[in-house]
């Protein structure tokens, strides 16, 4: 593996696991007060077109990291939708 997807692996992997402290606290208060409903539509909009993007330039890293990205934002999305 060239260091450019090792690179891309770990960054994804950072950013993708960034959203889980705020996704396991929505989950044990069921709280999302303190969230944006629209910087997370705006924020899971963006995700999904990087995911799109990652499929038509074949970025492995970029899919795989935008697509459970993409789940937790919507996750945490619907979780502020139905608070």
């Amino acid at each position: 593996m060239s260091l450019e997807n090792i690179l891309g692996y770990v960054a994804a992997a950072l950013t993708t696991f960034a959203f889980l402290p705020q996704a396991w606290r929505i989950y044990k208060t069921k709280d999302t007060n303190a969230i944006s409903f629209w910087m997370y539509l705006i924020f899971s909009l963006g995700v999904f077109l990087w995911l799109v993007y990652g499929v038509f330039i074949s970025a492995w890293p970029v899919v795989i990291a935008n697509a459970i990205t993409l789940l937790i934002s919507l996750w945490i999305l619907w979780m502020k939708i139905n608070e």
